[in-house]
């Protein structure tokens, strides 16, 4: 089966902030938007970034992993290999504040990644990662 573009909407209290974040830090490109939301290309996958009133009482979660504290929820997309480290020393060049610093999972196992993550300037966690092989992408 072939992968098709996914689309996804997301909530930001802050729209022109998200939107120099993800245009100027992440480098995705804008489309269309309003006044209340932002279209972007986000890695060849619709990203659209909707106005929402902060709330009083917004909770983080987090679920162990590999002894770090991985946000839930999150999205992010899987890049190639070597497009992940580029991209990752452009992130800690631009002053990203990770949650996670990138690392490799699996170390010459089976299922073998690159994995970091980060917030977008409203809290929305982010997971970019890669795999050494490819076709381990879905591997048990």
């Amino acid at each position: 089966m072939k992968i098709q573009p996914f689309h996804l909407a997301i909530p930001v209290s802050d729209l022109e902030q998200c939107r120099k974040f993800y245009k100027e830090t992440l480098g995705c490109g804008e489309g269309r938007s309003s006044e209340h939301w932002v279209d972007f290309n986000f890695f060849g996958h619709q990203l659209v970034i909707h106005y929402k009133a902060p709330e009083d009482n917004p909770s983080a979660h987090s679920n162990p992993v590999d002894g770090k504290d991985v946000p839930v929820p999150h999205f992010g997309v899987v890049l190639k290999w070597d497009v992940f480290q580029e991209f990752s020393k452009l992130l800690k060049a631009k002053g990203v504040n990770f949650v996670i610093e990138p690392y490799i999972r699996f170390e010459g196992e089976v299922g073998e990644q690159a994995t970091m993550f980060f917030k977008d300037p409203c809290g929305n966690a982010l997971e970019f990662k890669a795999f050494k092989n490819m076709d381990q992408l879905f591997a048990s």
